[in-house]
């Protein structure tokens, strides 16, 4: 080897490493200058909430938590129709089949009058020169009316006496209690904007021309509720490259503030929560069955400090509805106040007896042939917001400010030449409302054969379900396994409802979300029912 070769070689090992040393001191510094960012993305390295880099707003400190009134159920698998021993009615309707119910939020009790008066007031503050939709809120007071029977005071007394006033509201068709999750989903996002500041106080609110509340939650997050009159000092800021210094912005889905939609439970969902396994299961193994939202298989309790008393409101035999005087057993001859006797494993009140609960789901009988085993729902209506000017996204409201919807158009996402041509069209079904009776099968916009159908049917796709038996009814509708059905539009003294909520995220379990894990994560059974002050 000559001499200039060792000088090569030498000087291409020196090149070599010290590239490597200068690779090394670069990533450390890389790194050491990342360390103290938290808010910067695991695949790019760029910034969020930067407003020199195009201002994406990531929130990495969201809690989830329930709304107002509900209880979190963890979800998991159990056998639907499971604890129904034997099919009194022979209608065969629920037979046992394994579904997975995912977690949820449910009201820990029934709503009750007081609740129901809340909505009503709501509506004539609101709407004082609408009568419309004050007497379409109102129950129908003449459930109660018996030919054979005097229930004249009730008519007159159960919904506003005070003394009813904790009762669980009855009369309330399905469409009603529709409409009630509805208004409710606005009247809680509506106080969290309030309270905190984003949205001008309850106060200022009233001394302005939209005072009301007619607060939407579909429109405030259109962008179409703000300005004068809306905005509070506490609005995000808005971090949009050009924006003014102290520029503000509306709240966004995104921010994790405002509270997914109230809903009626699904069956599945009911049925899950009214059992309350929660409390049976062992090493991930259910160790004992029930038939009923307690253990045991009677309705009286067996603790020692308790004992022999009744566990619900219901009718003992014909003509028993509460027992002898002086010993009264359930005590309730008609329906009793939403937190009487003692809740189930998962926190809930009265999941049997009091009242019946509506169900989301249209009734079909055979329903366990044609079912998923997640979150099985029968019923869905697919809809899409219908625009008032499609260009600049503004939404089409009705009298009361609420969004338009429409039958929607398509399973999936269109293509942006099938959006224009959509927008092009001048499709007159974007003026016309959603038919009460939609097709339930999979696909949305199946045609029904009028040859399958005679002129009348008792089951159809308004016939809807409600479980858990009331006051009026036997033991064996006890059972979280039961159903009956009722056409949506009716009602009845034996039947009101509780709401229900998503859960966002996974919040139990070994794969729960590590930022609501490390936050304050929702317990199962756990209430969040406010305080007097504050309640929904």
């Amino acid at each position: 080897m000559n001499t200039y070769t060792l000088i090569m070689n030498v000087s291409n090992f020196s090149l070599s490493k010290l590239l490597f040393i200068v690779a090394g001191v670069v990533l450390i510094s890389s790194c050491s200058s990342n360390k103290g960012k938290k808010d910067v993305s695991s695949k790019t390295g760029v910034a969020y909430n930067d407003p020199y880099n195009g201002g994406l707003h990531i929130n990495r400190k969201v809690q989830e938590s329930p709304g107002p009134g509900l209880v979190a159920i963890e979800g998991g698998t159990f056998v639907m129709g499971g604890s129904l021993n034997e099919d009194l009615a022979y209608s065969h309707d629920n037979l046992k089949r394994r579904v997975t119910v995912a977690s949820f939020y449910m009201d820990e009790t029934e709503v009750s009058n007081a609740d129901w008066l809340e909505y009503l007031h709501w509506i004539a503050q609101s709407f004082p020169e609408d009568g419309e939709m004050y007497y379409n809120a109102l129950p129908d007071s003449l459930v109660w009316r018996n030919p054979l029977s005097y229930n004249e005071p009730y008519v007159n007394l159960y919904l506003r006496h005070p003394a009813f006033q904790d009762y669980p509201v009855v009369g309330v068709s399905w469409d009603q209690a529709n409409d009630y999750c509805t208004w409710r989903t606005d009247r809680v996002n509506e106080n969290i904007l309030r309270q905190s500041g984003i949205l001008v106080d309850y106060q200022k609110n009233s001394q302005n021309q939209n005072a009301g509340g007619k607060f939407n939650t579909d429109m405030y997050l259109n962008g179409q509720l703000k300005g004068e009159g809306y905005d509070g000092q506490n609005m995000p800021a808005d971090a949009r490259p050009g924006a003014a210094a102290g520029a503000k912005r509306t709240v966004r889905m995104e921010d994790g503030i405002l509270k997914q939609p109230y809903r009626l439970p699904t069956e599945a969902e009911w049925e899950y929560a009214a059992l309350g396994l929660i409390g049976n299961t062992e090493e991930g193994n259910i160790n004992t069955s029930k038939i009923y939202p307690w253990n045991g298989l009677g309705v009286r309790s067996d603790k020692r400090k308790n004992q022999g008393q009744m566990l619900a409101n219901f009718k003992i035999t014909g003509g028993n509805n509460m027992g002898v005087a002086g010993n009264l057993n359930d005590g309730g001859d008609i329906t009793v106040p939403v937190t009487s006797y003692a809740p189930n494993d998962f926190g809930l009140y009265n999941m049997a007896g009091n009242v019946n609960e509506w169900v989301g789901d249209v009734y079909r009988q055979l329903s366990f042939e044609d079912f998923e085993d997640f979150n099985p729902f029968r019923g869905n209506v697919f809809t899409d917001k219908k625009y008032d000017d499609a260009e600049q996204r503004i939404l089409a409201k009705d009298k009361y400010g609420r969004p338009v919807k429409v039958p929607a158009k398509a399973p999936r996402k269109q293509t942006w030449a099938e959006l224009q041509a959509a927008k092009n069209s001048g499709d007159s079904s974007a003026t016309t409302g959603i038919s009460s009776y939609n097709n339930d099968a999979r696909g949305f916009d199946d045609e029904i054969d009028p040859k399958l159908y005679g002129n009348t049917t008792l089951v159809n796709n308004n016939s809807r379900v409600y479980k858990g038996g009331s006051w009026n009814d036997r033991a064996y509708w006890l059972n979280p396994a039961t159903r009956r059905f009722m056409q949506q539009d009716q009602s009845n003294a034996m039947t009101g409802f509780r709401c229900a909520m998503t859960m966002v995220g996974n919040v139990f379990g070994p794969a729960a979300n590590q930022r609501v894990k490390a936050g304050k994560a929702p317990k199962p059974g756990k209430s969040s029912r406010p305080k007097a002050s504050s309640r929904p």
